[in-house]
């Protein structure tokens, strides 16, 4: 075996050159090795001392990418002259196979060719990055050498004839054209840089994305390479393991797909439809949306279609190999001396295609590339849905900042309309996008498909193509039931949801009541309507899984079968696994077009829905709206003018009479920059024809205050907005002086709250002065109240934040009237919610103080008519028309009717606010429930979140290692408990249906294997000319007799296998996919039931330290998880697992030398799918997070459009929208290309895999080969795992998600009950238990918690049977825990109460509670009617409903209603007020006749002549019972016969209130004198 350059042939001299140097061959190979390794001589030493100097600055910075021109071209270049080499050195070994000896000059060049190209672009990007074009040079000359060489042996071959049929001819004029091509971009650099032969060499800076290190998305920098593979998000893929991706790692978006850029890009497209001709014509958003996007969307669909094209590659080479393999198909020897030239063999161009290791190494490039293609075409397209997702959220979003107000007010355009068009259509659009190259690439892959079927199997293919398109519009039907079922499921959960959080808000009256079991009951019932539609979707889920998986099985049995009776004999291996690979092809485009067409559909109705919204009203653009921007902010100087006591002991109307006008400065009409406002014969409207403001003509004057007044509904709101330019402008004017309008603040009447800080919310946007912020909030008031928030004035309120109460909003929102430094403001109506202390103090020292001090301009909307006295200018409004304006000195002298008038409803105020002085002020109030609110979550601190759970299960130690791999770890504990919730049955059919499936289905292939190979075998037998075997279709007259009666007998046996066979597979199809759904809803059904029960009946204490929203997000977001997520995701990633584990079993029973590769193989998957579940988890987190701000910020926008409106906020509110947007979609960038990441890699182990079996197989002929039908098969199974690898992991990695769901919920599930028990059998309670009603408190100590101190500390008291008794206390001294104590809601650890001889503790706790009854302090009223809140047991007649009503003072009001007792309660009650609420649970506690009433606090919503009544009333119709009152105001319990004095826990007084009013230096006597 000798190795020589030339080779050494018999009686041909190699070296002979007589002929001349260039005519021989040898010479001229040689010839070509010279740049390479010229070109390997000159690079290897700069890149190693470059590399050298670099390593120690590992990861170049970004800054220095650059790309020289022609960059991409010089890629795909390279990338092609890569392809061609390896060509060029197949075609030399197959040749050299055919000489003598050794030729190592047919393959050698071809080799050190491959490695100097590898290397050229290695150097080129390491210039590249270091900017350091100068060594470009070396790469010019090497391509000039390379052509010029290339070209002598192209010119050789043409002179002795060797023609483009010779395949090594092709390939040498190829391999000239690409380094001439390479060469023309390397002089394109020369010329454009000018780095060499020019005297100023060009500068370049990189782009300028790269210089701001903030941007983290390097996508469009990198070069060819990493973009198609996704290398530079190695680095932040590896490190999410070690720590989690935050916000910050994934930083900015580059300036290109910024919302702003985008939205500008489609607004022109928009605008630009607008012409000339035609203003008016609504411009087409299908046309904008393809002028802005279009050319990405091309791009995709070219790479889709040159996707799907390689993709057929993978069947061919499958048949050519199985064909090839085959001894009597090997190609015939023609006379080899014909194709000698230059002393060698030339090869034709088609025998290099029926070599099978070159078919495997082709299928191997032609996987890769595919998926290369396929990934690069997803990717587009979701960058460009994502550009298009931002361009078009800015499109609303500028859009809702012009919306004109009567829309909102007159409900064409709701809130909820808003908010879908934010959440779900634009989301529709983005996902059509990604899913659009689908359309129209599905139909060409399937006309492909069905034509390489004819082609391989004749007219039986169509058979089975027939099916699979039959089938299709069945897919598309149970897409749209699954769509609607969806839908009907949503409204019975939310109406559960509703259900569920009304339950949770009045828990603690439904346990004092013993109504859990009822409520819970309807909740149930909702449920169970819920799931029989999830039951729908469950079934038309698994159908859609069974169609999916049934089809192909379907339509290879169809083909065959018909195969069979067509033709006589059967096709051969290398066609029956052609068409079956092609048969998996085809059915993925046809599952998904249904899916596609839908996505289609919901666009276009989506697309209706945008453009009606960009159509709708806009608010009108007045002149001042174009005005000057530039404003200056005077600060007022202090006026000279003297401030005015008020004298508050003696009454208003006193001081109106003898009132003197103020001095200062009187108006003279004349003097214009005197008014700021001036509206001159003004009608305004809100839309419609009628004019809400009609004939307006005032004046508001500069620097004073001016008040507007009139009865509710007479326009005085609508005249602020009419002057703020919200309402539409029928005809006249609004002037305002030159520097006004931009300095104008606005309170509105209705208060608005962003979700931010509560000072972020008061100084809104302009900058923090801590004097005017600390003056602003006293003349609010607001300083008791910041101190009871958690974190001061840093707390968050708004929507997610805390709920304040209306007080506090209101405040809050004046308090940003004041602080911003305007010349003009507007306050509308900013006393409603205050009591009348807050009113006053915010009078005098907000507006009288504080803005007059600034000589601001102020507007007052107000109904306190004690003010008015206050006032520099009066405006009276009537029924939309301004009755009179003027000072009230006019008014008294002008309109003494009117005057009169006020004068009669002052009075009435000043009674109001003499009784209301008595009252204690609902400030107080409602600063108590703030305190309630967070005392009980002190206890757990304040940080609560969800990750707590996680890291307690884990060991305490923190270090690196262990958090690592928590990280990486899979959840099996918690994926055991859902399995088990769905019942031991279901899991065991679960498990087995799989298994079997997936069996009968290899069976099903090994059959088909087994039955073509025995034909074959049979017609070599039989003797057929095997150079025939190529066309079985036509071969079979050649056959014997009696080879044809063989066949026959064989097919009969083999057929009826084959049906069975597939039948089987078909049904079992059916079963898997009905079980896996089923057992997900048996799961859901178990865990949402236990998870109810278990809330419902959790002890007090775990309301008081769980936050609402964390219960109710269990019932809502992670049921809807388990509900409707998990069980596909679950069925999904066992079927893929199934078909990847069935195909490597198969692969290494047919050539067990696979094995030895598999161990790399799944070294390599494993520590992909580890880094990948980490990082995708964080990434999904960081989307989830950042969508809910977006969202709120739009329905913020869209209810405070008047106040941002009127502040001139809305460039701010823009950028924040943008800032917002980006965030979202970098993070929703990021987790897409996490997802190519991931999919390249799984890609490649699949090439590699099918290179691997196909390679086994290959080496494995010269060992007794294996059937051409099981090879076969063998590579069948290895391109269907390339589909499946990469589903596993994201199967995985989302299923790691969605049961943390479970794990939230099974955290509930651990939560002790309440003991319902009791120690006493129900039966041994007697029926009328307590008769008499008569308390023994013994020694008694009760806490809250195990961990919690003692709330009452050995309390001992005892009540007589109908004894009035009164306790009374500060507020936190215990008496509502007492008054808790009886029904046993808190711990009693010590000491009993003894209820008629009965401890309490031992009661079961349904008896106990159902037999006392208790008034709270906070009215709960639950939706329904009102006999259902009366009495939701149905035990009581009608007449015990009535009575109980009269005694609460509510008969007449009920009765006034429609339906009466069946007459509608809202949610919470709403649509009756505070004090009728009230009443309403003083009357529930009426109907249930027990004999001990406990009330706490009952009447401290309720106004003073009530409350007497109430008194009186509970004094006769509990005349025989015992009642004991917990006191909110003393006053209420000096009538009882007992009072009880608490303080911290302990009875300081125990005695009747009159021997304790004796007492001067007592606790009561002293509360008393406080109250009067």
């Amino acid at each position: 075996m000798a190795l020589s350059f030339c080779g050494n042939d018999d009686g041909v001299n190699s070296y002979n050159v007589t002929d001349g140097v260039l005519n021989n061959g040898c010479f001229v190979d040689a010839l070509n090795l010279v740049p390479h390794v010229f070109l390997l001589f000159i690079t290897f030493p700069i890149l190693f001392i470059g590399w050298g100097s670099q390593s120690s600055k590992v990861q170049i910075h970004h800054n220095t990418w650059l790309h020289f021109p022609g960059h991409n071209l010089r890629w795909i270049l390279t990338f092609s002259l890569l392809f061609v080499h390896v060509c060029e050195f197949a075609e030399g070994i197959v040749s050299n196979k055919m000489m003598q000896t050794n030729h190592l000059h047919l393959f050698m060049p071809a080799f050190m060719g491959f490695v100097a190209a590898t290397t050229s672009v290695v150097y080129y990007h390491n210039i590249e990055t270091s900017n350091f074009p100068k060594l470009l040079l070396v790469l010019f000359i090497y391509w000039v050498l390379a052509f010029v060489t290339k070209s002598i042996k192209l010119w050789k071959f043409a002179e002795y004839d060797v023609g483009p049929q010779h395949l090594r001819f092709c390939i040498t004029a190829l391999l000239v054209i690409l380094y001439g091509l390479l060469m023309a971009v390397e002089v394109n650099v020369i010329r454009v840089r000018k780095y060499v032969f020019f005297a100023n060499p060009q500068k370049v800076k990189p782009p300028e994305d790269l210089q701001d290190l903030g941007v983290r998305f390097l996508q469009p920098f990198v070069n060819l390479l990493s973009k198609a593979t996704y290398w530079w998000m190695n680095p932040l893929i590896m490190g999410a393991h070690k720590r989690p991706i935050e916000l910050k790692k994934i930083g900015k978006l580059p300036i290109a797909m910024r919302a702003l850029t985008n939205y500008l890009r489609l607004k022109d497209a928009y605008e630009d439809q607008r012409t000339a001709e035609d203003p008016d014509r609504s411009p087409s958003i299908w046309r904008s949306m393809y002028r802005a996007f279009g050319r990405p969307i091309l791009l995709s669909s070219t790479f889709r279609y040159l996707a799907d094209l390689l993709g057929f590659a993978g069947p061919l080479c499958i048949s050519g190999i199985v064909k090839y393999l085959d001894p009597q198909n090997s190609v015939p020897t023609t006379d080899k001396s014909k194709e000698r030239y230059f002393g060698v063999y030339f090869m034709s161009s088609t025998e290099l295609l029926q070599n099978t290791s070159v078919l495997a190494v082709l299928l191997f490039l032609a996987l890769v590339l595919q998926r290369t293609f396929l990934q690069a075409s997803y990717y587009v397209t979701i960058e460009t849905g994502i550009n298009l997702r931002g361009a078009l959220l800015a499109m609303i979003y500028n859009k809702i900042l012009r919306l004109s107000t009567s829309n909102m007010s007159m409900g064409e355009m709701t809130l909820g309309q808003i908010n879908n068009l934010v959440a779900i259509e634009t989301n529709q659009l983005m996902w059509f996008l990604f899913l659009c190259p689908n359309l129209w690439a599905m139909p060409v892959q399937i006309v492909m498909g069905v034509i390489l079927l004819y082609y391989l199997l004749g007219p039986s293919a169509l058979v089975g193509a027939s099916v699979i398109v039959l089938l299709a519009p069945v897919q598309y039907l149970i897409a749209t039931k699954l769509a609607d079922t969806q839908k009907s499921s949503l409204e019975h959960s939310t109406d559960r949801l509703k259900k569920t959080s009304e339950i949770l808000k009045g828990i603690k009256l439904l346990k004092l009541y013993a109504w859990e079991n009822i409520f819970c009951d309807s909740v149930e019932e909702t449920r169970g309507k819920e799931l029989t539609s999830l039951k729908t979707f469950a079934f038309f889920t698994s159908m859609s899984i069974f169609m999916n998986a049934a089809i192909p099985i379907a339509a290879v049995l169809a083909t065959f079968v018909m195969h069979h009776f067509l033709n006589e004999k059967g096709p051969t291996p290398s066609e029956a696994f052609a068409a079956l690979a092609l048969f998996h092809i085809l059915v993925t485009p046809l599952f998904l077009l249904s899916t596609v067409v839908r996505f289609a559909v919901k666009a276009l109705v989506s697309v209706q829905k945008l453009g009606e919204f960009l159509q709708s009203d806009e608010i009108g653009d007045d002149s001042w709206r174009n005005g000057d921007m530039s404003v200056s902010f005077e600060a007022g100087k202090k006026p000279m003018g003297m401030t005015k006591a008020i004298n508050r002991k003696k009454p208003m109307r006193y001081q109106m009479d003898n009132y003197e006008q103020p001095t200062r400065r009187l108006m003279r009409p004349t003097e214009t920059e005197d008014v700021a406002v001036k509206v001159s014969n003004g009608f305004f409207t809100w839309g419609s024809s009628l004019s809400t403001l009609s004939n307006i003509n005032i004046r508001i004057p500069t620097g004073q205050l001016t008040m507007i007044v009139g009865q509710v509904g007479c326009g005085k709101s609508s005249l602020l907005l009419a002057m703020l330019g919200e309402m539409q402008t029928i005809e006249g004017r609004v002037y305002w002086s030159n520097k006004n309008r931009y300095s104008v603040a606005y309170a509105t009447q209705k208060s608005w709250l962003l979700n931010a800080t509560v000072e972020e919310n008061i100084t809104f946007g302009s900058p923090f002065n801590k004097q005017r912020y600390k003056a602003v909030i006293d003349a609010c008031s607001l300083q008791p109240d910041i101190d009871l928030l958690p974190f001061g004035d840093q707390t968050e309120i708004g929507e997610r934040g805390i709920n304040l109460s209306g007080g506090q909003r209101q405040r809050i929102c004046v308090a940003r009237a004041l602080y911003q430094n305007t010349n003009i403001v507007f306050l509308d109506d900013p006393f409603s919610a205050l009591d009348i202390h807050l009113s006053d103090h915010l009078m005098q020292e907000g507006i009288l103080k504080f803005l007059q001090d600034d000589k601001r301009t102020v507007v007052l909307v107000t109904h306190k008519l004690q003010y008015l006295i206050h006032a520099d200018w009066i405006i009276a409004m009537k029924d939309g028309s301004v009755l009179r304006d003027g000072t009230l000195k006019d008014i008294q002298t002008h309109d003494v009717e009117l005057y009169d008038h006020w004068k009669t409803l002052m009075n009435r105020q000043d009674q109001e606010l003499e009784k209301d002085i008595q009252q204690d002020s609902q400030t107080m109030l409602e600063r108590k429930t703030l305190r309630r609110a967070f005392y009980s979550r002190e206890a757990k601190n304040q940080v609560d979140d969800e990750d707590e759970e996680e890291e307690e299960e884990e060991e305490d130690d923190d270090n690196m290692s262990t958090t690592t791999n928590r990280r990486s770890k899979i959840p099996w504990k918690v994926c055991w408990c859902y399995l088990s919730s769905g019942g031991f049955f279901m899991v065991f059919m679960m498990v087995s249906s799989k298994l079997l499936k997936h069996s009968v289905i290899v069976a099903i292939d090994y059959w088909l294997a087994i039955w073509t190979s025995s034909k074959t075998n049979q017609s070599l037998g039989a003797g057929t000319d095997p150079s025939n075997g190529t066309s079985p279709a036509y071969s079979g007259n050649t056959t014997l007799p009696t080879n044809a009666t063989a066949e026959a007998e064989s097919d009969s046996y083999y057929l009826p296998v084959f049906i069975i066979l597939c039948a089987a597979g078909i049904t079992l199809c059916l079963i898997t996919s009905l079980t896996v759904e089923f057992l997900g809803l048996s799961a859901a059904t178990n865990l949402h039931h236990n998870l109810l029960n278990k809330i419902i009946h959790a002890p007090i204490r775990f309301f008081d330290i769980t936050p609402l929203g964390q219960i109710l997000n269990r019932f809502s977001a992670d049921t809807n998880i388990i509900d409707q997520h998990i069980p596909p995701t679950l069925e999904s990633l066992t079927r893929s697992t199934l078909l990847c584990l069935s195909a490597i079993g198969v692969i290494s029973s047919i050539t067990p030398a696979f094995l030895i590769a598999l161990v790399p193989l799944a070294v390599a998957f494993y520590f992909i799918q580890k880094y990948f579940r980490v990082a995708s988890k964080d990434l999904q987190d960081l989307d989830d997070s950042t969508q809910l701000p977006l969202l709120c910020h739009f329905s913020e926008t869209a209810e405070g459009l008047t106040t941002i409106r009127a502040f001139r906020h809305e460039a701010r509110f823009k950028q924040r929208m943008l800032e917002l947007t980006d965030t979202n979609n970098t993070a929703y960038l990021f987790l897409s290309a996490a997802n190519r990441w991931l999919e390249v890699r799984t890609d490649y182990l699949g090439a590699v895999i099918v290179l691997t079996a196909a390679g086994a197989s290959i080496c494995s002929l010269s060992y007794g080969l294996p059937s051409g039908g099981l090879v076969g098969l063998g590579l069948t199974y290895a391109l269907t795992v390339t589909n499946y690898l990469n589903w596993v992991v994201r199967n995985l990695a989302d299923l790691e998600v969605q049961m943390a769901a479970v794990k939230k919920v099974n955290s509930f599930l651990t939560t002790e009950s309440e003991n319902y028990e009791g120690n006493m059998d129900t039966s041994q309670v007697p029926e009328n238990w307590p008769q008499n009603g008569e308390i023994k408190i013994q020694d008694l100590c009760v806490r809250y918690d195990p961990m919690l101190k003692p709330v009452l500390k050995h309390v001992n008291a005892y009540i007589e049977p109908g004894q009035k008794v009164g306790i009374c206390g500060r507020t936190g001294s215990g008496k509502s825990s007492l008054s808790l104590a009886f029904f046993n809601m808190v711990d009693i650890f010590e000491g009993k109460i003894v209820i008629d001889g009965i401890d309490i503790c031992k009661l079961p706790l349904q008896t106990l509670r159902s037999r006392l009854s208790i008034i709270l302090q906070d009215p709960v009223l639950f939706s329904g009617s009102i006999r259902f809140n009366l009495d939701p047991e149905r035990t009581c007649t009608d007449d015990r409903l009535w009575e109980a009503l009269e005694i609460a003072q509510l008969k007449n009001m009920v009765k006034a209603l429609p339906g009466g007792l069946d007459a509608v309660v809202t949610e919470g009650g709403e649509n009756f007020s505070v004090g009728q609420r009230q009443l309403f649970c003083l009357a529930r506690a009426f109907v249930r006749k027990s004999s001990i009433l406990i009330m706490d606090e009952a009447t401290a919503s309720i106004d003073m002549a009530t409350e007497n009544i109430l008194q009186k009333v509970v004094m006769t119709a509990f005349a025989d019972r015992t009642v004991v009152t917990i006191a909110h105001r003393v006053h209420t319990i000096l009538t009882h016969d007992l009072v009880i004095v608490m303080k911290r826990g302990n009875i300081l007084e125990y005695d009747k209130p009159e021997t304790l009013l004796e007492q001067e230096d007592g606790m009561f006597a002293s509360f008393v004198k406080a109250d009067m």
